[in-house]
């Protein structure tokens, strides 16, 4: 007998979802019945894209959000909940990067990189949980998702992406102490650990001859497609991940082992 994920009656905060991974993450939450939260500060993509989900039968929201803003982040959350609900999942998501050699990197490099990626997941993840904690006290059995988006770079050494393979191999560890302290509310917290994945961000790359070049030195000399981590994506937010915590899902198409 088949079985399919159903989040009906959940609602979904994605930060970044203004494009790339975060804009997928939203599309098939919604398509599973989350009532989805779209965050960023674009927020004119974020309006665009809640028109989309509502055409296709979704319910969405659009929160402005900059995770570089501690007050930024508490005002989006607060509104987030005013808006769609208590939140039940949380896709942590938004993320930069710079390309350059490590003795090139300067502190605004530095900064840029680590703000959002590993400071702004920390503060969002943070603020929701601050939340989840306390629904929790009063309905233990209610189920939270927390899902950080770090990346394959912050499991192995990427050349010229130096600064980028720091924050994420923090978010990993983070995922890690988040889900120590916080499963005991029935708050599970897991990463994601994409691999090279096309996206509106890099496209043009993969068309270059350094990106052909990368191409091939992947294991099956090819990228990925934001749709492959849908499945893997659902099952997290899901309560059928209720065994699931603290792990950190590699989706790389084998490049970690290769």
């Amino acid at each position: 007998m088949g079985r399919s994920l159903n989040l009906e009656g959940k609602v979904a905060m994605v930060t970044g979802a203004s494009s790339g991974l975060g804009m997928q993450f939203a599309k098939v939450l919604a398509q599973a019945g989350a009532k989805v939260v779209l965050a960023s500060r674009r927020v004119e993509r974020l309006k665009e894209l809640r028109a989309e989900i509502e055409s296709q039968g979704g319910a969405a929201h659009v929160v402005p959000l900059d995770v570089t803003d501690y007050d930024s982040i508490r005002a989006g959350v607060a509104h987030a909940e005013t808006e769609a609900g208590a939140i039940d999942i949380l896709i942590n998501n938004s993320g930069v990067s710079t390309q350059q050699k490590l003795v090139d990197v300067t502190p605004q490099d530095f900064d840029y990189v680590v703000d959002t990626n590993t400071r702004g997941a920390f503060f969002v993840a943070q603020e929701v949980a601050k939340r989840m904690i306390r629904r929790s006290k009063g309905d233990p059995q209610r189920q939270h998702r927390i899902i950080n988006v770090a990346s394959v770079a912050g499991q192995r050494a990427i050349s010229m992406l130096g600064v980028y393979c720091v924050s994420k191999a923090a978010v990993i560890h983070m995922t890690r102490s988040m889900a120590l302290e916080w499963g005991r509310y029935n708050i599970n917290v897991n990463a994601l650990c994409p691999g090279y994945i096309d996206t509106e961000i890099n496209h043009d790359h993969w068309q270059t001859e350094a990106g052909r070049k990368l191409i091939q030195m992947l294991p099956r000399q090819r990228v990925g497609e934001p749709g492959d981590l849908d499945g893997l994506i659902l099952l997290l937010a899901s309560d059928d991940s209720r065994f699931i915590n603290g792990s950190i899902m590699t989706i790389d198409d084998g490049l970690a082992v290769g």
